[in-house]
């Protein structure tokens, strides 16, 4: 659809191997290379450092490793690590583009608008039995993102450790601001918290001894990342910039770290973590209680697993 009024309506640009999306204050790039959402502008401050993607695994605590949760359900691990992206998607004003990539995009003006751009990632896991992800992209009118995102099970899948969305920003971020449970939570350790309004002036791990799994919390209404620095030389205003999270149709989980699981995985004392350079988001859908009955074997209750068989859903807003 040729633009006619700028204002209201998203630009729409269709690359070779890429599809961006663009509002007044804000900025998307989809890359067909990657599978996913590449960029994220918003008042000129990028917030991708990688391409969004599905996170299978946290790290372990020691209540994991006593019950020895990492030998039965092992292979999510490699699935966080190894995802590939099977099939893509787009849809713009509810008609279905397939997958508009070079040449079929040479059908396309430089001057392409829309009211609603949708875009569908479905990710493979690589470890059998194969299972898949569908993670779906809708800007909306004045540039809001929605993200829902579908874990397909399939029978044989041993138990999850979590279930998510992870996103990488380019630096560490100062501070993070959301209204949920206070301190801590997880599945069997949230009749502590205290509902209201909550900010954390560090998104530092808890200094365990031995690195692990830290900085869940539960049932979160919606969530603000603040960040001052980027890795742009050309931006000169290092104003704090804010990138604000809100559920939808039921609230969701999230840990703010500056490390992915698998960085905590591999340290075995808190001076072997690397330098704290990014900030790693995880959004979830579903998160393993942590047990704590005793560390010497026993499970977490059944009622906080995550059974892999079964489907699992949720979504979220970027505003």
């Amino acid at each position: 659809m040729a633009c006619t009024n700028k204002e209201s309506l998203l630009r729409v640009v269709y690359g070779d191997y890429t599809l961006g999306v663009h509002g007044q204050d804000v900025h998307y790039i989809f890359s067909y290379a990657t599978g996913g959402l590449e960029s994220l502008v918003k008042n000129d401050m990028e917030w991708l450092y990688r391409t969004p993607k599905p996170t299978f695994w946290r790290a372990l605590t020691d209540n994991d490793r006593g019950s020895k949760f990492h030998i039965s359900s092992g292979r999510w691990l490699a699935a966080d690590m190894f995802i590939q992206c099977k099939e893509i998607s787009v849809c713009v004003d509810g008609k279905n583009l397939g997958y508009p990539c070079a040449p079929a995009n040479n059908v396309f003006s430089a001057e392409e608008c829309a009211n609603e751009v949708k875009i569908t990632f479905t990710y493979e896991t690589v470890v059998p039995p194969v299972n898949t992800v569908d993670v779906t992209y809708t800007v909306k009118e004045g540039g809001v993102l929605g993200v829902s995102v579908h874990y397909h099970g399939v029978d044989g899948l041993p138990q999850l450790p979590a279930f998510g969305l992870r996103l990488i920003m380019p630096t560490k971020a100062d501070k993070y601001c959301y209204e949920g449970l206070s301190g801590e939570t997880y599945p069997d350790r949230m009749a502590g918290g205290i509902k209201g309004i909550w900010e954390e002036d560090s998104i530092d791990p808890t200094p365990y001894l031995v690195p692990q799994d830290c900085g869940m919390h539960m049932d979160t209404e919606w969530l603000e990342i603040y960040r001052r620095t980027s890795l742009d030389n050309s931006r000169k205003d290092e104003s704090t910039q804010c990138l604000k999270i809100c559920s939808t149709d039921k609230n969701f989980a999230f840990s703010c770290l500056p490390y992915t699981a698998c960085e905590l995985e591999n340290a075995t004392h808190q001076e072997e973590l690397p330098p704290a350079r990014r900030t790693v988001l995880c959004i979830y859908g579903a998160v393993r209680g942590v047990g704590g009955i005793d560390s010497w074997g026993s499970d977490v209750e059944s009622a906080y697993q995550i059974d892999a068989t079964k489907d699992i859903e949720f979504s979220f807003e970027i505003e």
